[in-house]
Parts: structure tokens; C-alpha cells; sequence
């Protein structure tokens, strides 16, 4: 571990770093950006210490005390050095067995797997599959979209073949086709929120707005006896996000052509976010205080998804930050990398794509200080960072804007942390990590931190 600077660590604040597997030690399903799901084969065995995120998971819940509750769905198997890990596909299915909500209980092992086998059989702008039959299993996967991208509604045996476009009311709802959903009830003021005559999605039986379906509404439209004996004892009483058994979802949507989560209007007025209809609120550390005072953020919330979160105090506190950062720091990816890099810069064939952590600083802004092209820079932020950088005099950015991409490790606001890592696991290509000086922030809807842009300072180290 890092030693202690100045003060002494309060031990009551003890950080532990726990050696977890690259994506290339183990298996799994994986999520992309696109909503597709992934089946990934584990490539090399743990390097190192490491041990798999569901492992660590495992042993620790052990020395907590609640192992067996964990562990109670899954099979287990072995893992590194013969230790007892949870089995993946085990994990997904339980998964499979709880999300309904998001459609993300169709895609079980099995189909992921027999998407791997076939990708050739799927088309590169539509992801949907012209014909193909898996050799190893039978399945067929003609009109599934690749990788069964969320939602993927009801059990897999319903075969719903996952959604490219979340609302396309030219399919129909078992071919990926959607509507908006009925989320909010199905009037408001008067007025319903419910879709108009004639729109809905291709084929549907119901040709108008539909709220969600529960077994009253299945029993009011005559279609209770279209589950099965073990279906409606499952789903009396439920919805069809509570029914376990799936029969609401396979009735509304495989023998009706309707959604389960119901037919609505989009929403113009959004009227339970902070802002019904959207206005610009200024960043707590803001550039520009006269925007603050035009535009000033939230009021603190005493309870925000349980904790006590700051908006206004931090912007009042801040309103002439611009005095001594007048810059603002954005960061983003590199298109050279895998998502934040860190593996790609660990990879010696892969490592020279980009050799070094750097700043994009528009000329005019460069010259105000002195700085040139592949000068070392110091970029300090309110939080008190102060991180190390090269360089990169472009008008890729503007006078106002800075640009970092993330997620550099190796070097600590200057200092080069090569012998805290393991024989052979320091990165190849070092730098610092952006975050280290990106401040507080917290999304008013979502309680998402914004940590991925602030104001700063350059000057030539």
C-alpha cells in the first residue's frame, strides 16, 4: 500500500484494493451501450492475485456472515486454486428471474451463447438475424436481433427477439416493435394520458391507449383463460412486473400483439422532475456568474435517495470561483482505446496508440502562459488537485474549454507510483487520472454524480 503523507491515515477510513479479474479471466454476459447483451469466454486463467468480481463477492459475504443466503440460487463451482465460486450462467439466470421491469428476462445463457456461435448470420446495420439454426443446440435464430438487446420481455422460451428501437409502432411488439409506456397513470388534469385511436404498435388487438395489463385487466378483456393453471396462480392478484410466471407478458404480447407495460402519449411536461420542462440550470462551479445569478441550481435536498445532497450552498460558495479557475475541464474518452483504456494501455501492442496522458489547449490559451506544444502542465481544480499532463496545443478546443481524456493510472498529481504495483502490472503507458481533479456534482433526477467535468487552472510545470 501507498504509504501515509503528513498526517496519519484515520484508520477508520481504511481503503482496501481487492485484485479483481480483467474481462479476459473470466466469463459472462456483458452489456453494451447499445442495449445488446454479450456472452464473453474467459481467454487466460487469473493473473496474479486477482480473483473474480462474484469470488471476492462470495468470500467476503462468507466473513460477513451471509454466504449461504448469497449463494442460495446459484450452482457453484471451482474457480482459481480450486476456491468455490458462484457459475455465471447461474447468475444471469437469476438475473433473467428478477428484471422484469426493463426487459431484461429473456436473454438466458443459452440464447447469448448461440448469438456468439451465429454472428455471421446477423445483419451489420439492422442486427437482425436472416435465418441461421445454431449447429451445437437446433436453435433458431431468424429474426432475433443480436444479442437480445433490453428489453427483451418475458421468459426466454417466449423468444421475444429483443428491442433495436424502443419505440417503432411499425413492427409488432413480437418482433421488437413498441409504444410509449403507460408509467404515470392514465389521466391527468383532466385530460388522459392514454394513446389516441389508432395508434399503436402493428397488429395489436388493441387499436387505441391500453393501460398497463394485471390480471384485472386480463379478466375484464376475456383473456384469463389464455394462461395456464400454473400461470394464473402465479399471477392472480399481480401485474405483469410482479407476475413470476410470465403469463401476463406471453398473453399481452405473443397472443394479442400488445404491450404489457400498457399505451401513452409521450410527455411534453415532465411534471414530477424538478424542472417540468426543461431550463438551464449553471453548473455548481460555473465560468460565468452572471449566469449563476440568471440561472442559479436547485435548492439543497435534506433527503435525495436517502442522503442529504448539496446544490446551492456549493454554488453560493463558489459563485467567483472563475477568478481563480477561469477555465473549464471536460474529459471524455479516446477513440484509440477500449472504453477508459485502462487494459488497452496495459497491452504492449496496443500501447503505443497513445503514449502519453495529455490536455488539448486551444492556442491563445496556451500562449497566455507561456505553454507549448508537448510542454508539461500543471492543471489544478477547486477540489485542491493539482495533476501532471503534457501539452497538446490544438483549436480542437476553444479559449474557454480544456480537454483530458480519462482514465490514465501510473501517476499520483506528479508522482510516478511504478513500485506500488506488482512485479509486472504497472501500465505501460503512465499518466493521471482525470478524476482526481473533476468536482462534486449531482444530477437532480437521477442522483447520478457528474464527475467527468469542473473549472480549472493551467500553468507550465
Amino acid at each position: 500500500a501507498m504509504p501515509a503523507e503528513g498526517a496519519e491515515l484515520n484508520p477508520k477510513r481504511a481503503v482496501y484494493l481487492l485484485p479483481a479479474t480483467t474481462q479476459f479471466e473470466t466469463s459472462g454476459s456483458v452489456t453494451a451501450s447499445n442495449r445488446s447483451l454479450q456472452w464473453r469466454e474467459k481467454v487466460i486463467e487469473p493473473m496474479f492475485e486477482s480473483r473474480t468480481d462474484h469470488m471476492i463477492m462470495t468470500q467476503l459475504a462468507d466473513k460477513l456472515g451471509f454466504g449461504k443466503e448469497l449463494v442460495k440460487n446459484y450452482k457453484m463451482v471451482q474457480g482459481k486454486g480450486g476456491m468455490m465460486e458462484p457459475e455465471t450462467e447461474s447468475i444471469l439466470r437469476e438475473i433473467n428471474r428478477g428484471v422484469w421491469t426493463i426487459g431484461y428476462t429473456g436473454q438466458s445463457p443459452e440464447r447469448l451463447k448461440a448469438h456468439m456461435r451465429n454472428m455471421h448470420v446477423f445483419d451489420v446495420k439492422t442486427l437482425r438475424a436472416r435465418g441461421g439454426i445454431d449447429k451445437e443446440t437446433g436453435y433458431k435464430l431468424d429474426g432475433e436481433y443480436f444479442g437480445l438487446p433490453w428489453p427483451c420481455y418475458g421468459t426466454p422460451e417466449l423468444r421475444h427477439p429483443g428491442t433495436a428501437n424502443l419505440y417503432d409502432t411499425s413492427l409488432n411488439v413480437m418482433e421488437g416493435g413498441g409504444n410509449f409506456r403507460a408509467n404515470f397513470g392514465v389521466e391527468r388534469d383532466g385530460q388522459s394520458l392514454l394513446a389516441a385511436d389508432g395508434s399503436a404498435s402493428k397488429g395489436a388487438d388493441i387499436q387505441t391507449g391500453y393501460p398497463e395489463f394485471d390480471s384485472t385487466l386480463l379478466k375484464k378483456l376475456g383473456w384469463w383463460d389464455e394462461l395456464t393453471d400454473a400461470e394464473k396462480k402465479l399471477a392472480d392478484g399481480k401485474n405483469w412486473k410482479t407476475d413470476q410466471s410470465g403469463g401476463i407478458i406471453r398473453v399481452a404480447m405473443k397472443n394479442h400483439g400488445c404491450h404489457p407495460f400498457g399505451n401513452a402519449r409521450a410527455r411534453a411536461v415532465v411534471w414530477n422532475f424538478p424542472d417540468p420542462i426543461p431550463q438551464h440550470r449553471e453548473p455548481l462551479f460555473s465560468v460565468r456568474p452572471d449566469m449563476v445569478v440568471k440561472y442559479p441550481t436547485y435548492d439543497d435536498k435534506k433527503t435525495f435517495w436517502r442522503l442529504p445532497t448539496l446544490y446551492k450552498t456549493v454554488q453560493d460558495q463558489n459563485i467567483d470561483i472563475v477568478k481563480k479557475f477561469p477555465l473549464i475541464l471536460t474529459s471524455g474518452r479516446l477513440v484509440e482505446y477500449e472504453g477508459g483504456g485502462d487494459e488497452t494501455r496495459s497491452n504492449p501492442w496496443l500501447a503505443e496508440l497513445q503514449q502519453f496522458a495529455f490536455v488539448q489547449v486551444n492556442p491563445a490559451v496556451a500562449n497566455d502562459r507561456n505553454i507549448r506544444e508537448g510542454d508539461d502542465v500543471w492543471v489544478s481544480t477547486p477540489t485542491g488537485a493539482r495533476i501532471k499532463v503534457r501539452a497538446r496545443v490544438t483549436e480542437a478546443v476553444d479559449r474557454s474549454t480544456v480537454f483530458i481524456p480519462f482514465h490514465f493510472a501510473g501517476h499520483w498529481q506528479g508522482k510516478d507510483l511504478r513500485q506500488y504495483y506488482p512485479e509486472g502490472a504497472a501500465p505501460i503507458v503512465l499518466g493521471e487520472a482525470v478524476n482526481t481533479a473533476t468536482t462534486y456534482g449531482y444530477d437532480a433526477v437521477t442522483m447520478m454524480q457528474e464527475s467527468k467535468t469542473t473549472v480549472c487552472q493551467l500553468e507550465r510545470a
